[in-house]
């Protein structure tokens, strides 16, 4: 996670085509998270979207894909006070990493 101003960037690690959708630890310095979605016609990248923001307690509207349209590896910019976005990943890594 980087900073740009009042914006952090978030890397994700996607795999599509998961069972179901979740976070799931860290990959190569990067939140991994499977998704349902297909990789197909852009229905990844907005169920990340849409799933990163129902799990960081924020709007969709707030988070923007700003690089990796077409790969695994994506960059998100979200729009929020960085300190409670920063403890929501968190959480989620914690989660992942216990199985819960």
């Amino acid at each position: 996670m980087t900073r740009h101003g009042e914006r952090l960037w978030l890397a994700v690690s996607v795999v599509p085509n998961a069972r179901r959708s979740g976070a799931d630890g860290l990959h190569d310095g990067a939140l991994r998270v499977r998704l349902a979605a297909p990789p197909v016609d852009g229905k990844a990248n907005e169920a990340l979207l849409a799933w990163l923001a129902e799990a960081l307690g924020l709007r969709r509207r707030d988070l923007a894909l700003v690089r990796g349209q077409t790969a695994r590896r994506k960059w998100v910019e979200i729009a929020a006070p960085p300190s409670p976005v920063i403890e929501c990943v968190q959480r989620l890594l914690t989660r992942s990493s216990t199985g819960g």
